[in-house]
């Protein structure tokens, strides 16, 4: 049998020619460029932060340049002429101040500069929108061929700045313009191809460009960026002995665009190979503060987060003045396509954790923000996860009566959320799945709806909670039992406990926590 030779991993490299020439692992994306340029001209795309847009970007760049020798082997090479160069402009609003006021006509005012010195020519417009148009003329005279215009990062002026409505709002009406140009130069260009995170509505940014063809939901490029099973069982398969593929998949797959295949983040995988840890490597990488702090202003449950609903107009919602909260959790990775709806003449799309690194990395995140004091949520989770090994159900009362009593008063002033159950629920939730257990909410049987069901240690944790002040005293255990919530579950032969919680808006805080064996 052949062994397979390992190679370098390309953690953080993003330049096509860098992983070609240093025999890094690739998996071969060049068929969704083919796919594309038989298709169409104008295409854009957005996914998560890390998902391998700039590479595939600078993918294109290499092609369109004619660079034969690094795609020999690809799925492309024998359907391109490679007598063929086309100029290309490559643009990345990657960095960049873009909080203050002006910095991202700057940043592509330099960016413009730049590319006439590489190419050799000059243009006289004082403007950005006609600098650019007169260097796509120039580009296209001078060798002859239309240009490749590749935009990375094409949204980060808006979103850098979101906090900052009036500079936000500049930043868009400035791209607005200068994006405009690409459907105004269509004579001099051949292909354009825009990414970023955020899909803003062409209304919005896109006014002027409306032969732009969207593929972000398109089933054909759903794996355009990531991983699939079948490339590490192939392209990594020298790096999997020793890895548990089923928690490989547990941990990080999961991610979808409508398309057959769930794929994994590039980063996570390569981090895992390279440490060999199971550990939230995407998510650590940039802490959602605005994320989170959005999802306390607007009082979105962590519950709520379980079962979010959305459409492609949804999706698409995603501007300066109003950012849908399910558009933001898609666009940014926090959430994923678990099933598509149709339903009369529109399709829905109903939105989940995409696995085990986001789930249990955002709700420690909405824990943080609620405490504020990492140590003492630590200290919590640790002994939450001791207290449910040994059934110690006293001191799971205590333990939550103390975490409850250790938020600011001021919080609950600010949030009227917390004279609702959905709330004092949340907490729960966070707490268990944060610590990655196995929690479902809402777990719908012939009898009704539980509350929260946690599967631990070979038995099964069956919650109810309610508040006091809307509900009779012992309502929540009562619920359990009437309605018969342990009888699914009974057929694993798993130990069954019922636990009823109680709390109380005046105290702020758990007032009764019944447990009963089933």
């Amino acid at each position: 049998m052949e062994t397979v030779q390992k190679r370098k991993l390309p953690i953080g490299i993003q330049t096509f020619r860098t992983i070609r020439e240093e025999g890094c692992y690739y998996v071969d994306k060049t068929s969704y460029a083919r796919r594309m340029l038989e298709g169409g001209r104008h295409y854009f795309v957005s996914r998560p932060r890390r998902f391998g847009k700039s590479l595939f970007l600078d993918t294109l760049k290499e092609l369109f340049e004619a660079r034969e020798g690094l795609f020999r082997g690809l799925d492309i090479h024998g359907h391109w002429d490679w007598r063929v160069r086309y100029p290309v402009l490559r643009l990345s609003f990657g960095r960049g101040n873009f909080r203050e006021p002006g910095h991202v006509e700057l940043s592509l005012m330099e960016q413009l500069a730049a590319a006439e010195r590489r190419a050799g020519v000059t243009t006289e417009s004082e403007t950005a929108p006609g600098r650019l148009s007169s260097l796509l003329e120039a580009l296209h005279g001078q060798a002859g061929q239309p240009v490749a215009v590749l935009v990375d990062e094409y949204d980060k002026p808006i979103t850098d700045a979101l906090d900052l409505p009036d500079v936000a709002r500049a930043n868009r009406d400035f791209l607005r313009g200068a994006y405009a140009v690409i459907k105004d130069s269509d004579a001099h260009i051949r292909f354009s191809f825009i990414t970023g995170v955020s899909k803003f509505s062409k209304v919005s940014l896109f006014s002027g460009l409306n032969n732009l063809q969207d593929i972000t939901l398109d089933p054909r490029y759903s794996a355009l960026c990531g991983y699939t099973d079948a490339d590490l069982d192939t392209v990594f398969a020298p790096e999997l002995p020793g890895l548990d593929r089923d928690r490989v998949r547990h941990w990080y797959n999961g991610y979808s665009w409508r398309g057959d295949e769930r794929v994994y983040n590039p980063f996570d995988i390569l981090l895992l190979l390279d440490t060999r840890e199971f550990a939230a490597h995407w998510f650590e990488t940039g802490t959602p503060t605005f994320l989170v702090d959005t999802l306390f202003r607007r009082r979105v449950s962590s519950l709520a987060l379980e079962a979010m609903v959305g459409s492609d107009e949804l999706l698409s919602t995603f501007d300066v003045d109003h950012v849908a909260t399910e558009a933001l959790l898609f666009q940014t990775g926090y959430l994923t396509i678990h099933r598509s709806e149709p339903r009369g003449g529109r399709m829905f799309y109903r939105l989940g954790y995409p696995n085990q690194e986001v789930r249990q990395s955002l709700n420690e995140s909405l824990l943080r923000r609620l405490t504020g004091d990492a140590p003492r949520r630590v200290e919590h989770s640790a002994r939450l996860y001791d207290l449910l090994l040994a059934n110690d159900f006293e001191g799971l009362e205590a333990l939550f009566q103390a975490f409850f009593a250790g938020i600011p008063y001021e919080w609950h002033v600010k949030n009227d959320i917390a004279a609702y159950e959905g709330y004092y629920a949340s907490v729960f939730y966070s707490y268990f799945a944060g610590l990655g257990l196995d929690v479902v909410v809402e777990d719908s049987s012939s009898h009704g709806r539980l509350d929260m069901a946690v599967r631990f240690n070979r038995q099964v944790y069956l919650f109810e909670f309610k508040v006091v002040e809307l509900a009779p005293e012992g309502a929540a255990m009562a619920q359990l039992k009437a309605r018969g919530y342990a009888d699914k579950y009974r057929g694993s032969d798993e130990p069954i406990h019922l636990i009823g919680v109680e709390f109380s808006r005046e105290t702020r805080n758990v007032v009764a926590f019944e447990a009963e064996r089933a």
